[in-house]
């Protein structure tokens, strides 16, 4: 379900999510097998779903530091992608 930009409210899978990501473990290895055993969806589920969320005016308003640590950390991975491209932003 795609967010709006209206301020819907988290549901609870979202709101685990959110919380899930404020202690994950760092390893990749280990950071999988808690969102399958916590929260009981794939890693892959689990990435698609976080990323929706980071434009989600309630998951910012509900973890505003984690959301905005998160916005910045896509920002910065797809100032990359586009480099390696060779589409900077100014061309």
């Amino acid at each position: 379900m795609p967010y709006s930009l209206g301020m819907n409210p988290l549901s609870d899978l979202d709101a685990a999510i959110l919380d899930f990501e404020e202690t994950a473990p760092r390893s990749i290895g280990r950071k999988e097998e808690a969102i399958r055993a916590q929260l009981d969806i794939s890693p892959v589920r689990y990435h698609q779903r976080l990323n929706l969320l980071l434009d989600a005016p309630a998951a910012a308003q509900s973890h505003p530091l984690l959301v905005a640590r998160l916005r910045r950390l896509r920002e910065e991975r797809e100032d990359t992608r586009r480099a390696a491209r060779g589409n900077t932003p100014d061309s």
